[in-house]
């Protein structure tokens, strides 16, 4: 139960704030009403909703395999290579972008389109800078092994084994 209101909390803090109060608050999401007939709005929905979909999916692995949470400072205790992981090492950070895009799109907003970049540019450096270095000292050859499987930000193709 500790881990879950852990989990609840950071993901209302993180995702919640970058996704979801900033973009409703300063960038329009408040005055949107979706058009179930206009293909773009669906698009954007659907972006919305898989993108909170695939974060959940990553949430429930970090709690359920690797025992700890989105967050920096509870971060999980094993490495977590199972589920979205298996195909791109920053999924979480992805699946904020797809919201952020899906928004956007709904939203018709260039300014939050910038805002998009602004999240994934520093999502990026924050990944390279800090949690990389802190995943290697932590988990060693494991996640340097991973790290040349598996793609920071695009899937890779499979590898042929002999």
């Amino acid at each position: 139960m500790l881990l879950f209101l852990r989990n609840l909390f950071w993901t209302v803090l993180f995702p919640g704030t970058i996704a979801g109060y900033i973009p409703w608050r300063w960038f329009g999401m408040a005055q949107v009403h979706p058009d179930f007939t206009n293909p773009l709005d669906i698009i954007g929905l659907f972006l919305i909703v898989a993108g909170a979909g695939l974060l959940a999916a990553c949430i429930w692995e970090f709690a359920s395999r690797g025992r700890g949470t989105l967050s920096p400072v509870d971060p999980p205790k094993e490495l977590v290579v199972q589920g979205l992981y298996r195909y791109v090492r920053n999924p979480m950070y992805l699946s904020v972008s797809t919201m952020l895009l899906g928004e956007a799109l709904l939203a018709r907003s260039i300014a939050l389109l910038g805002y998009w970049a602004i999240f994934f540019a520093a999502a990026n450096l924050f990944v390279i800078v800090y949690e990389e270095p802190i995943l290697r000292r932590q988990f060693g050859d494991s996640y340097e092994r991973y790290t040349k499987q598996v793609g920071r930000w695009l899937p890779r193709r499979p590898t042929a084994r002999h």
